[in-house]
């Protein structure tokens, strides 16, 4: 008894040690426990190119994190059908959008999504234009998700997506954008090309881990370009269509000027609403009238910066 009283202390007291460690706050940090979660993934090479294809003055990549219900599966069904209303209605106004424009774009597209309406496979894949890529299984976050299933759920993700739409998947976009260093280990042991959840820059960049090269190119997406934060309703943020179209003209505009990339991150089920998708119109207008842009999917824009570096 005694014994069994000795070991449940030492237990009790060694995890309230570990818990206090974990929990330490960064200004009692080592220079080298710093240095060491700042640098665990980071920003290599600037991969910008001092001229993009046929001369164009910036590049252009609008994609779709085609999450539908996934995120929502846990909710209520009220918050669920706002997911369905992606798949029902709002991807057929970007695809007619885009394709009337002769705009390749890409959509990345957790597993699940496809499973519960594969008939988007066919609607994105009309035209011969557009990239798909991965976007998780079931929208799974990347912190949340035990060490031993990450490898699995992206492979799981990987052969469902070439299976369905006949094209393995080179590109990884995390949900929410949350991963870890063991994320972009998992993605480079795959022989991902790229990834595009990371946001140490505008311009495409090598990723570093743990201050070595990868191999991966990041095509880097921001909140401030994403249709999430600001549109959707029950937000914190919520801001006007209005106000959202002269955020991502400025951006564009300023990409414009420093001839870098202008990569716009968009959902179905927001971008897709009617008052929404006049955002798109209006900002596709601006940049054509703009010209010498290219208009390229996230693939084609990794692609072109590996093969210059």
């Amino acid at each position: 008894m005694k014994k069994s009283i000795i070991l449940l202390l030492f237990i009790f007291f060694f995890s309230q040690v570990h818990s206090q460690e974990k929990m330490e706050p960064p200004w009692m940090w080592s220079i080298d426990k710093i240095k060491s979660t700042a640098n665990q993934i980071s920003a290599g090479k600037n991969l910008n190119p001092e001229k993009w294809p046929n001369g164009a003055r910036a590049a252009v990549s609008l994609s779709f994190d085609v999450d539908i219900e996934t995120p929502r599966l846990h909710q209520g069904i009220g918050n669920i059908s706002q997911g369905e209303y992606g798949a029902r209605v709002g991807l057929k106004r970007i695809i007619d959008l885009v394709d009337m424009h002769r705009i390749p774009v890409t959509f990345f597209i957790p597993a699940v999504s496809l499973i519960l309406h594969p008939e988007m496979v066919d609607i994105i894949k009309k035209s011969g234009l557009h990239e798909i890529g991965n976007h998780s299984w079931i929208h799974e976050q990347g912190l949340s998700v035990p060490d031993k299933d990450e490898k699995e759920l992206i492979i799981r993700a990987n052969k469902y997506l070439e299976k369905i739409t006949g094209e393995r998947p080179v590109g990884y976009r995390s949900a929410s954008w949350n991963l870890r260093k063991s994320t972009i280990n998992v993605i480079q042991e795959l022989d991902f090309l790229y990834d595009s959840s990371l946001m140490a820059d505008d311009r495409p960049y090598e990723i570093l881990v743990d201050g070595k090269s990868t191999g991966i190119v990041e095509i880097p997406p921001d909140w401030i370009l994403d249709d999430y934060p600001l549109l959707y309703v029950s937000g914190t943020r919520y801001s006007s269509p209005r106000e959202v179209l002269n955020v991502y003209i400025d951006e564009f505009d300023k990409a414009y000027e420093e001839g870098t990339t202008f990569i716009l991150s968009m959902h179905p089920e927001i971008i897709g609403h009617r008052s929404r998708i006049v955002i798109l119109e209006k900002l596709i207008d601006h940049i054509k009238t703009k010209g010498n842009v290219w208009f390229a999917t996230c693939r084609q824009i990794a692609e072109y910066v590996k093969n210059k570096d």
